[in-house]
């Protein structure tokens, strides 16, 4: 015969918070649709397919009491995540399926760089950047780091999002050595951004070319993007779900990621 713990232990106590509405959950999730843009890859390179429905039934001949679909999709679509083994320098780390699951659910910290980013959509986030982050909100912690810069405004449309010319997408993203940093010597477990990719646009010039890629997933760490409202999480305090599908030999999934956050009006009544 099982007996009730006196004290509620950490778990209990979450479960309470959330059924009294004392933390908010807030997704972070792009809506997935043939229309979600998708990033051309260089000459040489197979592109990324888009994602697509196939209709299989709906409640018709092909299935009168049900509607179903089939998935096309690539990997890398939309909200997704980045497994080590998407990038040659992480092919030792493991596919998606692989990925443990205390890595999934983790705090998670925001560095925002939007009003840097809307006067110049090239603005690449620095080491010093972080150190000074660091030293009004403390350490980065054994988690994610998520990096705003309003770039979710603009994915509705592919165009927009991709922001490209005659030189290439033109999008924010890490100089060669903030990526460096962040894959060996912080403790972050993975990158979040909310761009088409966790590189800038730019990053195909770059030394090595997409340094993020490179040094984070050769790190045995990981990216999530296309991300969406980052601007209503705190620079600490969160806590994200990280849910890709466990695809044996995936390199990548697209994912549903929410964030757990604690609402004012808890922070309020406790002080």
């Amino acid at each position: 015969m099982s007996t009730l713990h006196p004290h509620p232990g950490t778990l209990a106590a979450l479960a309470d918070a959330l059924a009294h509405n004392d933390v908010e959950t807030v997704d972070l999730t792009a809506l997935l649709s043939e229309s979600t843009p998708v990033l051309p890859l260089p000459s040489g390179m197979a592109p990324i397919p888009h994602f697509a429905l196939e209709e299989l039934a709906k409640y018709d001949d092909r299935g009168p009491t049900s509607y179903q679909n089939g998935i096309h999709t690539g990997e890398h679509v939309g909200t997704h995540f980045d497994a080590p083994c998407h990038w040659i320098t992480g092919i030792e780390h493991g596919d998606v399926a692989s990925v443990p699951t205390s890595r999934l659910v983790a705090p998670a910290v925001v560095i925002d760089k939007a009003a840097e980013v809307a006067d110049d959509p090239d603005f690449l986030l620095d080491v010093d950047d972080i150190l000074r982050w660091q030293k009004k909100f403390g350490p980065l912690p054994r988690g994610w780091l998520l990096y705003r810069t309003g770039w979710a405004s603009r994915s509705h449309d592919q165009a927009l999002f991709l922001n490209a010319d005659e030189h290439g997408p033109h999008t924010p993203g890490l100089t060669s050595e903030c990526a460096r940093w962040l894959a060996e010597e912080s403790p972050i477990i993975g990158l979040g951004v909310e761009t088409v990719g966790t590189d800038a646009g730019q990053a195909f010039r770059f030394d090595p070319q997409f340094p993020v890629h490179s040094h984070l997933l050769g790190a045995g760490k990981y990216g999530i993007t296309q991300l969406q409202n980052l601007d209503q999480l705190p620079p600490v305090g969160a806590v994200i779900i990280v849910a890709p599908l466990r695809i044996v030999g995936g390199s990548g999934s697209p994912a549903r990621i929410i964030a757990l956050i604690e609402r004012e009006s808890s922070k309020e009544t406790k002080n």
